[in-house]
């Protein structure tokens, strides 16, 4: 599996987040395979379609599934390749049918009270305030937040320099507001985190380190209850919110491409469907023939 995913890596140039789903779709149906007394090689289509069929019964959806077959056909093209196996078990098997589902996205009144919920008073407040902030402000996945470095800040001109999905870069300006709180925190409580410690993170955990996604979404899970928000809520429905909102504010959908940085527009044109059907439903309950 290491030679699979460093081949991965060389020729495709994939993130590292992106090789960890692979790893974790590979290792759970190795596990699967040794609870029945089989190796990860030793399978053929009906495992396969065994192991889906177990994996649809204990709740997971069908996009989860459609992702894990994704990643089986790249490794066991990889090792029939290799001469480890004679056939493809997954050649036969086709991808499970995936509806259009619309994104989550806040109003921008909830996205508001979620931004005031953190306590700029106190040092670890103003940072996830700041985040948050930022997070709203360019559109980001919390991935690009978590990672974000000095270097890539500039607060001349307003905007941060991000390293995307397949390494693409670019630039998104951050606004007034954000780029006011992100001056602040540096100026005010990122020192105070740190406390003497070196770290390149701009948003360092209280460990003197860069956070990871997964304490930033716990302690947005707890902003979220406090901002009197009862839906379902992750990092990326910010993100979400940022496309929806600039759609229903006038953007051009070109514009919002380049700044989620999406490769194909296809991706960005599900937003006009939220859009719309926000449209339509202040149409039914304004209108007077609505």
């Amino acid at each position: 599996m290491d030679a699979f995913l460093d081949v991965l890596w060389m020729e495709r140039g994939l993130s590292r987040n992106t090789l960890d789903a692979y790893r974790g779709d590979i290792l759970t149906l190795a596990r699967w395979q040794a609870r029945q007394g089989n190796d990860l090689l030793d399978v053929g289509r009906d495992t396969l379609l065994a192991y889906m069929a177990a994996r649809l019964k204990e709740g997971q959806h069908a996009r989860s599934t459609a992702r894990m077959l994704s990643s089986l056909r790249h490794f066991y093209r990889h090792v029939l390749r290799t001469g480890r196996i004679d056939s493809d078990p997954t050649a036969l098997i086709d991808t499970p049918r995936l509806g259009r589902t619309l994104p989550h996205s806040l109003t921008e009144d909830e996205v508001e009270r979620l931004l005031n919920a953190p306590d700029p008073s106190v040092p670890l407040g103003m940072r996830d305030r700041t985040m948050l902030e930022v997070l709203y402000a360019a559109g980001l996945r919390v991935s690009e937040l978590v990672n974000l470095d000095l270097a890539q800040v500039n607060q001349q001109q307003g905007v941060v320099r991000i390293t995307g999905k397949g390494g693409k870069e670019r630039l998104v300006p951050l606004g007034e507001t954000a780029l006011d709180w992100l001056q602040r925190y540096l100026g005010e409580a990122r020192a105070e985190i740190l406390k003497g410690r070196s770290c390149d993170a701009v948003f360092p955990s209280r460990r003197g380190r860069a956070m990871t996604r997964q304490t930033f979404w716990y302690a947005l899970k707890r902003y979220a209850v406090s901002a009197g928000i009862t839906r379902q809520l992750s990092p990326h429905v910010l993100r979400h919110s940022f496309a929806t909102h600039l759609l229903n504010h006038g953007a051009d959908l070109r514009v919002v491409q380049m700044l989620l940085g999406h490769g194909d527009l296809s991706t960005t044109q599900i937003y006009t469907h939220v859009a719309r059907e926000r449209l339509k439903n202040l149409h039914q309950r304004h209108h007077p023939r609505g």
